[in-house]
């Protein structure tokens, strides 16, 4: 069978916006003092019949701050939609995802693991190890966020990982702005392949630069893992998906919508 044939469809959840006062966090020594909001978006995959969803985005509790919310590192978290709502409106309950993953353990992307009670957990080993380790705060992780993720089934894994088989969904381990950091290459029917970049880059211009964030565990590695991406996007004629990338993710269908 055609790996991309085994995927069904993607949705783009909205996970809330990021908000900080200096840009340059993102690129040091660029945009100093230059107020950014970034995207954070969660995706719901739909594999021969079964559901993953890959990151969860901003706690939806945040909702009821129309301000939101100071998280880590200085950054704002903000809610426009709720996780569970989109759900609700693509007629999806959060008790049927199979599988949950994370690109990594930040705020915006383990926000809302709560909700899939049932879903089995694929998790790198150093990421698993960093978030329940002596140190999370270390890593800009806020631990009590994932403390239910201990209930889940689990399957670790050290380094790339093909999810089905079948080459449809394989995990790229990308580490360096957290110590065990992945992006996703999804095998669209009709888009072609797509790379879900986590936050190798938080935009673009700072992927084609390679500018490293300065809350990123690693530079070496994250420098490393920008490279890879651009390796693994000319190798498998790929496009990228930048999760904090708001002008890119403004031209993207969202859910409802579906993109095959």
């Amino acid at each position: 069978m055609d790996a991309k044939a085994t995927i069904e469809k993607i949705y783009i959840l909205d996970g809330g916006f990021a908000r900080v006062e200096d840009g340059s966090i993102y690129s040091p020594g660029k945009n100093v003092g230059v107020p950014m909001t970034l995207s954070c978006n969660a995706y719901l995959i739909r594999h021969l019949g079964k559901w993953l969803i890959w990151d969860t985005g901003t706690p939806d509790h945040i909702y009821a701050e129309p301000v939101g919310k100071i998280m880590a590192h200085g950054i704002r978290g903000i809610v426009v939609r709720t996780i569970a709502s989109q759900l609700k409106e693509i007629g999806v309950s959060p008790e049927d995802v199979d599988l949950i993953m994370f690109s990594h353990a930040h705020y915006d992307h383990v926000g809302n693991c709560q909700l899939f009670k049932n879903a089995k957990w694929i998790v790198q080993r150093a990421e698993q190890e960093a978030m329940f380790g002596s140190a999370p705060e270390k890593y800009g992780y806020l631990a009590e966020l994932y403390t239910t993720m201990r209930n889940h089934e689990i399957k670790i894994v050290e380094g790339d990982h093909d999810l089905f088989g079948d080459g449809a969904v394989r995990l790229i381990y990308t580490p360096g702005h957290t110590p065990g950091h992945n992006s996703l290459l999804v095998r669209l029917p009709e888009t072609g392949p797509v790379l879900l970049s986590g936050d190798v880059a938080h935009n673009r211009c700072n992927l084609k630069h390679h500018r490293v964030p300065s809350i990123n565990d690693d530079q070496d590695a994250s420098l490393a893992s920008m490279k890879r991406v651009e390796e693994i996007l000319q190798s498998e004629g790929a496009i990228i998906w930048i999760n904090h990338d708001p002008v890119q993710s403004g031209t993207l269908p969202h859910a409802p919508a579906a993109i095959v």
